[in-house]
């Protein structure tokens, strides 16, 4: 879990330094070289997972999207979950989570479209209407009938603009520390994000950064760390800049929404994100979980599952 911890802070802060940074275009990687390096650690990091028992890759408007999809032991006929991935992290992430999520439903796990993983990007993403417009593709596809849609992260902030232009696909939103959705990442996490993504720094301050937010050492020998730094480092993400909800935005929200905040070192934005949350959404169940930083879902994975499946039970009979 220590080095899951800090490997979720580079998901934060890479996503955050890219998302200004990034030039517009298509997501590639630098190099054969760098491509080859990452899916060797893509591969030792799926190998921590229970072995999918589908695979397919869901053409969309703009590109392939890698789709893996866990069976589970539960009600075949209950809408399935979704998880929508955080920046540079991709359907490995939620390693610790599918085993206990696939107990009781069929868990969908993607590759992001436009970053790093096994999705292929073929035009640019310019817009939310973009990002909602290749996740509406993949999920007419792959659950037809609806879904409960989960995003960490960067994939929170993808979430949430997804279930608001298309409500009627999504049974109910979980978003787990949604990061440039109710609210900026604080001051000091933007200071260090400075110095743990500029690539001209020596590596040694960086990770010396990263390990301030993340509050753990480095590992160094753990494949999701080494599959998400080579990621970060490896890959040219090109994606549009969140913004948080407003007023209007959220009232389009209209399924159950379940919102996560971490205690500690927050990039969603802390006390801020929630505040913000409970007056936009005031139907939302929102729930701030202490002990957990950024890698909330990954630190809580336990905790966290009988209460996403007491909350997922309140979308399964709303229409999709």
């Amino acid at each position: 879990m220590t080095a899951l911890v800090v490997v979720l802070a580079l998901v934060g802060v890479v996503g955050l330094y890219r998302t200004f940074a990034g030039p517009a275009g298509v997501g590639h990687f630098r190099s054969a070289e760098g491509r080859q390096e990452y899916l060797e650690y893509y591969r030792q990091a799926m190998e921590t997972m229970p072995a999918p028992s589908g695979t397919e890759d869901v053409a969309t408007s703009f590109g392939t999207v890698r789709v893996y999809t866990w069976a589970g032991g539960g009600e075949q006929d209950s809408p399935p979950v979704v998880l929508l991935p955080g920046r540079t992290s991709g359907a490995p992430v939620w390693a610790a989570n599918v085993p206990l999520l696939a107990r009781s439903r069929r868990v969908i796990a993607l590759d992001a479209l436009g970053d790093a993983g096994m999705s292929v990007q073929s035009a640019p993403l310019t817009s939310a209407d973009d990002q909602a417009a290749w996740i509406d593709e993949v999920i007419s596809a792959v659950a037809p009938e609806g879904a409960h849609l989960v995003g960490h992260s960067f994939g929170g902030a993808t979430a949430a603009v997804y279930a608001r232009l298309h409500p009627d696909r999504v049974r109910s939103l979980t978003l787990l520390e949604p990061v440039f959705t109710f609210a900026y990442p604080p001051a000091g996490i933007m200071a260090w994000t400075v110095a743990a993504s500029v690539p001209a720094l020596p590596e040694s301050w960086r990770n010396r950064a990263l390990e301030r937010i993340g509050g753990e050492k480095l590992s160094g020998t753990d494949p999701m760390e080494l599959m998400i730094k080579a990621g970060a480092e490896k890959f040219d993400a090109s994606l549009p800049t969140p913004s948080p909800l407003t007023y209007e935005q959220a009232e389009a929200l209209t399924m159950p929404v379940y919102v996560a905040i971490a205690g500690r070192n927050s990039v969603a934005g802390g006390s801020k994100a929630v505040e913000r949350a409970q007056k936009i959404l005031p139907q939302a169940s929102i729930q701030v979980w202490d002990n957990a930083t950024h890698s909330l879902p990954m630190q809580e994975a336990e905790s966290l599952t009988p209460v996403l499946e007491q909350f997922w039970a309140q979308g399964d009979t709303g229409s999709s």
